[in-house]
């Protein structure tokens, strides 16, 4: 017969604990995904960015195969051809190559742009992008995320934190004034239009809505 292991009140406690640590680390990780994403800021159109280094390994290796995967099917034909009239003058003058390469770069870029939905704005220099996304791109080239959920938990637990922290120390003080009810209307609604843009990320557009509640 098998003793049976009765779960004490502590050990229930710290499970509880656990799961709790484990799920908030989670949040937060999808909240600073979502404000990066949010924050319109594109690293696919720097120089240092996964986009622009594939094509100039496909330009060194003469290896169209190597960006396709950046773009649409339907945009296929229009970067073979330009990828080949590039490569073709790669041992011409060297200025005439360098505009003609940046040329192909740039088309690139924007059809990428286009598959994400965005406006091409341009290549940028390399160092352009955020802090995050380096980290992310670092991440991935070392096989490790735990930097990443460090920095993120860290950072966007501050946040959230201090996000609180306004809206209720505004609350007391918000019928005193008009404009210290306007404080406390802006430290509201940043503070649950995060809350809130996370729900939508996590269940989509129509989760506000399936509980026919308005949005603030």
């Amino acid at each position: 017969m098998k003793t049976q292991v009765r779960s004490t009140p502590t050990t229930t406690l710290l499970k509880t604990e656990q799961v709790l640590k484990s799920k908030t680390r989670a949040l937060l990780l999808v909240v600073a995904f979502m404000l990066t994403s949010f924050s319109g800021f594109a690293h696919c159109d720097s120089y240092d960015g996964p986009v622009i280094k594939d094509a100039l390994i496909a330009l060194d290796q003469n290896n169209v195969q190597l960006v396709l995967k950046w773009i649409e099917p339907q945009q296929e034909q229009e970067v073979i051809s330009l990828f080949d009239k590039t490569y073709r003058l790669k041992t011409a003058d060297q200025q005439v190559y360098t505009i003609v390469e940046k040329h192909f770069l740039e088309t690139l870029v924007r059809l990428h742009r286009e598959t994400e939905g965005e406006p091409y704005t341009g290549l940028k220099p390399a160092g352009s992008m955020t802090p995050l996304v380096a980290l992310a791109d670092k991440s991935i080239a070392e096989r490790d995320v735990q930097g990443v959920m460090t920095t993120v938990t860290t950072h966007l637990e501050q946040l959230l934190r201090e996000r609180y922290a306004k809206v209720v120390e505004s609350s007391k003080t918000k019928d005193n004034s008009v404009a210290q009810g306007r404080a406390y209307v802006e430290a509201y609604v940043h503070y649950t239009h995060t809350l809130e843009a996370l729900e939508k990320l996590l269940h989509g557009h129509d989760s506000h809505s399936a509980g026919n509640h308005t949005s603030h």
